[in-house]
């Protein structure tokens, strides 16, 4: 297929639209996943308060946070093969609204006050409720991105599109620990449901479908005449996207837990690692998007990058283990170091690695690959929070942290390494 007819179905719609249309339909899907993920990587950050306040030891704890990950793990399949059908605005636009009033509804009902603490059933079915709701948006807003975009520019525009991820990260890191220390978590909840009902203005004011002369109709978004769901390759590089996130997991939902149990850290350090690792992901997204639209590398990072993770966990292993639980002078430094490079390292790859299973699997079907892709990663977003309190009880800290080492190996094979991407 030549670069001309790719390129047909973004410069035909930016004629329609504007020639920044495209970036506005980014914008939006940075919002977009932006406002989920202040709940779905924040919460996790509020775990030592979270723990006290509603009364719960760490395997409840897990099973809470646990819950999140899980809804969204049921839906993002369901949800993305409805964008292909669909559209992507009315997903995107249902999602975020219903997201929003979900988590209002919890602010309102199951927040502890004065003592008093919800059952730990009531908020799991509320998080996983949530989870539900919010599944919408990866697919919808990946699967536009892919239609706005041409090939040359949808490694660097989906590598924005994820740095998302570790922007709502960051939002929620630094606000939500705040919010659920000193005024309670009716604002930890109220303050993500504003966040999302914002995103959901900017969705019904920018999102539309591209012009059907433009991109519809080009040979570059007509379906493939394959399904993602039967294609063996796609099902590889899911695969690998859903262990390599486990690590990720591990840090955002007990990095905190560590820190203050461990390192004995105080709220600042805590705060200042998390945010850290949200705004080192940033940064590596956006760069290692535009680094492999140049070099057509995608495959061959996605595979290098998996090994510097498995590196940077083993070194954190190594140092907790070193530390011999005495957290002071040096350790108390270069513990929460550790742990934000370990989580920058583990968080860096998901824009090109989204980008070139969309590219696999056309923009048309976009949603359901990305869908698909998202089960794997709220697979393991229910899983970690929900395993890795036993495995801690079973063993150490610098086990833990090895044992994700020894997970982020396992993707590594599953990524193919002898196509070029283009």
């Amino acid at each position: 297929m030549s670069s001309q007819t790719l390129a047909s179905a973004p410069v035909s719609a930016s004629r329609h639209f504007g020639a920044g249309h495209r970036w506005k339909v980014l914008g939006v899907g940075v919002a977009a996943n932006a406002s989920v993920m202040a709940g779905a990587s924040g919460i996790p950050t509020t775990a030592v308060w979270m723990r006290t306040g509603y009364h719960f030891d760490n395997a409840e704890l897990g099973l809470a946070l646990g819950a999140l990950g899980f809804g969204v793990a049921l839906s993002e399949l369901p949800w993305g093969v409805a964008a292909d059908r669909w559209g992507d605005r009315p997903v995107l636009l249902g999602g975020l609204a219903s997201t929003a009033v979900a988590l209002l509804a919890m602010a309102l009902w199951l927040a502890p006050s004065g003592g008093h603490a919800p059952p730990l059933g009531w908020l799991m079915s509320a998080m996983a409720v949530v989870g539900l709701l919010s599944g919408s948006v990866n697919g919808a807003s990946g699967r536009a991105v892919m239609r706005w975009f041409r090939e040359g520019e949808r490694g660097l525009a989906m590598s924005i599109r994820q740095t998302a991820v570790p922007l709502g990260g960051g939002i929620g890191a630094l606000t939500l620990p705040w919010l659920a220390s000193t005024v309670g978590f009716a604002w930890v909840y109220g303050w993500v449901a504003l966040l999302c009902g914002v995103s959901a203005w900017l969705t019904w004011r920018w999102l539309h479908e591209p012009p059907a002369a433009g991109c519809a109709a080009s040979p570059a978004c007509r379906a493939p005449t394959a399904n993602p769901l039967r294609q063996p390759g796609i099902w590889r590089i899911v695969a690998a996207i859903g262990l390599l996130c486990m690590p990720q997991f591990a840090v955002l939902t007990f990095a905190s837990v560590f820190l203050h149990d461990f390192a004995h850290a105080g709220l600042g350090v805590m705060t200042a690692t998390m945010v850290a690792v949200q705004g080192g992901a940033m940064a590596m997204r956006v760069w290692s998007g535009r680094w492999t639209d140049r070099h057509g590398n995608r495959r061959a990072y996605l595979r290098g990058c998996t090994l510097v993770s498995v590196a940077a966990f083993l070194v954190l292993a190594a140092c907790v283990q070193g530390s011999a639980g005495q957290v002071q002078g040096p350790w108390m430094i270069l513990l929460p170091a550790m742990m934000a490079l370990a989580g920058i390292c583990v968080s860096a790859w998901h824009g090109v690695a989204y980008a070139e299973l969309a590219a696999m699997a056309g923009a048309e079907r976009a949603g359901t690959a990305l869908g698909m892709a998202n089960t794997a990663v709220f697979l393991g977003f229910f899983l970690t929070p929900l395993t890795l309190p036993h495995w801690l009880a079973a063993t150490s800290w610098p086990v833990v942290w090895a044992s994700t080492a020894t997970v982020a190996l396992m993707a590594w094979p599953l990524f193919p390494g002898t196509k070029p991407s283009m």
